[in-house]
């Protein structure tokens, strides 16, 4: 009850390592991890959603095909092995990019991709099968009849009927990727929460690592809450129920 109390007053302890109250180191990587985290999450759901509407659109064709084998693909890549690659690819082979570490927007562009890719394949596949399933419906067959453009269709009728599943998955997604971060931010040398869990755990410094820990599945928490919320505003019947 005490480190409850504690907490309720934004007392997280003293870092061992650092000397340093716990609430200001994660005060000062907390901004980073979630400038990480909001660029995969647009970019997984960007591109996700995107890909899924294409394929659940012209079912059964070459994109399709292709997009269910990049998916199984990002699906099945951890995100370590992932960006070791993208490093090889992009910042040794082709120095295009920085190998790690943050400062200009460059830095951002492999962390981010890599940490997106898991995502993204996920945003893909359910996008594709909730829309597939509501372009089969009676009212988008109604209204291909009465004339309305294909892409009124797919996205006014099917589109916003097809959101709430997968508006559910990215959120999922959200606290998943700030989990993903850990291994992420550790390869590229990114300043965030995941890497600093890393140091406290080889510092053993648990009160740090239980504090970061709590922020995760507070954050984790208010997402999913922020997305329960947003249900109501993509289907009226729902706000009504309530």
């Amino acid at each position: 009850m005490g480190y409850v109390g504690r907490v309720a007053r934004g007392d997280l302890g003293r870092s061992i390592q650092q000397n340093r109250p716990v609430v200001d180191e994660l005060a000062d990587a907390w901004p980073a991890t979630l400038e990480l985290t909001m660029a995969a999450l647009a970019i997984a759901a960007a591109a996700g959603i995107a890909a899924g509407v294409v394929s659940a659109v012209w079912p059964n064709s070459l994109f399709d095909a292709v997009a269910r084998v990049g998916s199984l693909f990002g699906l099945s890549m951890p995100v370590f092995w992932t960006g070791l690659v993208l490093i090889v690819v992009f910042a040794l082979w082709l120095p295009w990019l920085p190998v790690g570490g943050m400062g200009s927007p460059s830095h951002l562009v492999l962390p981010a991709v890599t940490l997106a890719l898991p995502s993204l394949a996920m945003v893909a596949r359910m996008t594709r099968s909730s829309v597939l399933e509501v372009l089969r419906e009676d009212y988008v067959r109604t209204a291909r009849a009465k004339g309305v453009a294909e892409r009124l269709v797919v996205a006014k009728h099917a589109l916003r009927n097809a959101a709430i599943p997968i508006l559910t998955l990215l959120g999922l997604q959200a606290g998943q990727l700030m989990g993903g971060a850990v291994l992420t931010e550790t390869v590229f040398s990114w300043p965030g929460l995941g890497r600093l869990m890393v140091k406290a755990i080889f510092a053993r410094d648990y009160v740090l690592l239980q504090g970061a820990v709590l922020i995760f599945a507070l954050a984790f928490v208010l997402i999913n809450l922020a997305v329960d919320l947003a249900y109501g505003a993509l289907d009226p019947r729902i706000a009504r129920q309530g």
